[in-house]
């Protein structure tokens, strides 16, 4: 079935064609999840780079985006959707399950139904931030938490630049973790794909005993539990040997980042999702 609609799908197959797509590297984090734990699984992921970051991007745009990759995956005959970008998450999964045709798993409720704690921060991109959707997803699993979610523009330039270093990252962090610890935050959602990639960092700056928590992880889980379980053959296939990789930018720049990222060098297919006009 699709996750959050009402429309019925049948059972999917352990080879079912997964669609995924993020505006850039972030989404990564999710895939990588995918192939370590099914690898070979047939796979097409489409990087929106062309339109990198989405966070800044309105509502408007951001559900005109999703109802155009999520119509061209269908086209390309997916049989599921793993939404790994959290902005179209958060204001457009009910245009992706529109235009899928198939189960649509997104982040938000995956990790919303299996996280606990009574005071739970959120670091996210301005847009999913703004539009609440993590404090409205864990209040309804749990009506008694607290959910203080903080927007981060810096976040994903420094990701796609690969500036994972620089002292201007490391303040804007700072300032964005200061309300969640005053808050006395059990737990900490990174609430974008590319956040993950930031893990390190963020956990210098802030105390052992609060969770970093990546949606990826539940969000894989619950797509695995829609798919039969892998063949041994399938256990043995290299973990991106089944993977098309697509982006609306330049190849060869998100093909150095794949490689920094996920450690192999992949072939990356241009492709264009924008309508005329």
């Amino acid at each position: 079935m699709t996750l959050g609609s009402k429309t019925s799908f049948s059972a999917l197959p352990n080879d079912a064609l997964v669609g995924m797509f993020d505006s850039g590297l972030g989404g990564l984090t999710v895939l990588g999840r995918l192939l370590h734990l099914r690898p070979g699984q047939p796979c097409i992921y489409v990087a929106d780079t062309a339109r990198v970051p989405y966070g800044g991007r309105s509502e408007a745009e951001i559900r005109s985006i999703a109802a155009e990759v999520a119509s061209y995956l269908k086209m390309q005959s997916c049989q599921a959707l793993l939404m790994a970008c959290n902005t179209t998450n958060a204001l457009a999964l009910d245009v992706a399950q529109e235009h899928a045709g198939a189960p649509v798993v997104g982040l938000i409720d995956s990790v919303a139904k299996r996280l606990r704690g009574r005071r739970i921060g959120v670091l996210a991109t301005p847009a999913t931030a703004k539009s609440g959707a993590y404090g409205k997803a864990l209040r309804a699993a749990n009506g008694n938490i607290k959910v203080l979610e903080v927007g981060c523009p810096f976040f994903v330039p420094a990701v796609e630049l690969n500036d994972l270093g620089s002292p201007q990252l490391r303040a804007a962090a700072k300032s964005y973790l200061q309300p969640l610890l005053a808050a006395d935050v059990e737990a900490i959602v990174l609430g974008c794909t590319h956040y993950p990639l930031l893990k390190a960092l963020l956990r210098e700056l802030i105390p052992t005993h609060i969770e970093l928590v990546d949606p990826a992880l539940a969000a894989v889980d619950v797509l695995s539990e829609l798919l039969a379980a892998p063949s041994l053959n399938s256990k043995q296939a290299s973990a991106f040997s089944g993977c098309r990789l697509l982006v609306t930018g330049d190849p060869e720049a998100f093909a150095v980042g794949v490689e920094r990222w996920l450690g192999f060098s992949p072939k990356v297919e241009h492709v264009s999702l924008q309508q005329p006009g």
